[in-house]
């Protein structure tokens, strides 16, 4: 920092002790988050190992959870007296407001009622169809032609690709409670460097597609059985690109569907066992991250997670690591 007009000395240099971080610096997210720690640790909360994010508090008949992202927060818990001494306690440390129930969060609407709690990200898909003046035209049944792979040397390059991008990173944040587009998202989202006028014709047949599908979105439903389920599949040398495979998986709480994934392999796979065996790898370290923040909640399982696989051959090699590892311990 420079001195500022009227307070410089040419004899000596002062600079500024700063005993509040300054909204809008790098630093400051930061500092604010060492010390909303550092206060919640006092106040006997622990830090979620598998979530950094994530704080609670539990005590017999009693848990308290608050979810950090920069300077907003979520609080719940099952206790509703306690929950109201906990925001006058945070608010008497911090200068806070409270937004009261949670309706509205990081572009994601929530909507409750006697069967769960409802998330949509409908007003996030009106400003994407109005950037591009598509709030008219006639929707379509599905988010991509099937049978159609696209390339990255389909079609004539665009002169301004700068359009493209910024609705495919809108469109990226979509698929946080719309697991339906997963898929085509992350094929569109393959040819940012040079996108042609076949990827935004197929980027505008995504848009159609939620112009009918407005408010769908995630249902989280109440349950009473903590059961995991992963179901894997993997798209064997799919890309005319490169060969690589397409993997994805779906993993459910109970009835309540909780993580989701469609990804491009790393490496080319030179079989379809092997690359069904990656997608296996995947969704086991999801279910595995699962089983940990559970862990922490001392919330028991009901039953063994499962994982699905329509490959017999993925199935098999996995039952013969499983038979060496055991051999080996």
């Amino acid at each position: 920092m420079s001195q500022p007009q009227g307070f410089d000395d040419k004899n000596r240099l002062f600079v500024c002790k700063l005993t509040k971080s300054l909204y809008g610096l790098r630093q400051a997210p930061r500092a604010w988050f060492d010390r909303l720690r550092a206060t919640l640790l006092s106040w006997k909360f622990k830090n979620s190992r598998a979530d950094s994010s994530l704080f609670f508090h539990k005590a017999p008949g009693l848990i308290i959870m608050v979810l950090i992202y920069v300077d907003d927060m979520i609080v719940t818990g099952n206790n509703k007296e306690k929950l109201q001494q906990f925001d006058a306690k945070l608010n008497s440390e911090f200068a806070l407001k409270d937004l009261g129930p949670l309706i509205f969060f990081l572009g994601i609407e929530m909507h409750r009622d006697d069967t769960g709690l409802y998330l949509n990200q409908s007003k996030h898909i009106k400003e994407l169809l109005s950037r591009t003046e598509m709030q008219h035209l006639k929707s379509c049944s599905t988010p991509m032609t099937a049978g159609k792979v696209l390339s990255k040397i389909d079609g004539e390059p665009l002169s301004n690709p700068t359009t493209y991008r910024s609705i495919i990173r809108g469109l990226q944040y979509l698929t946080h409670t719309r697991p339906d587009l997963s898929f085509t998202v992350n094929k569109l989202s393959q040819f940012l460097q040079a996108p042609t006028a076949a990827h935004w014709n197929a980027m505008k047949r995504v848009l159609k597609y939620l112009k009918g599908l407005m408010y769908h979105g995630l249902h989280i439903k109440y349950t009473h059985r903590l059961n995991i389920v992963g179901f894997s599949d993997a798209d064997w040398a799919c890309c005319p690109d490169d060969r690589t495979s397409v993997a994805g998986y779906y993993v459910y709480l109970g009835d309540t569907l909780v993580s989701w994934s469609s990804k491009k392999q790393a490496v080319v796979s030179r079989s379809s066992t092997e690359s069904e065996y990656r997608a296996l790898a995947h969704v086991a370290a999801e279910i595995s991250w699962i089983q940990s923040l559970l862990k922490e909640f001392e919330l028991p399982l009901v039953s063994t997670p499962v994982t699905w696989c329509d490959n017999m051959g993925a199935s098999a090699l996995v039952q013969i690591l499983c038979i060496m590892l055991r051999l080996s311990i």
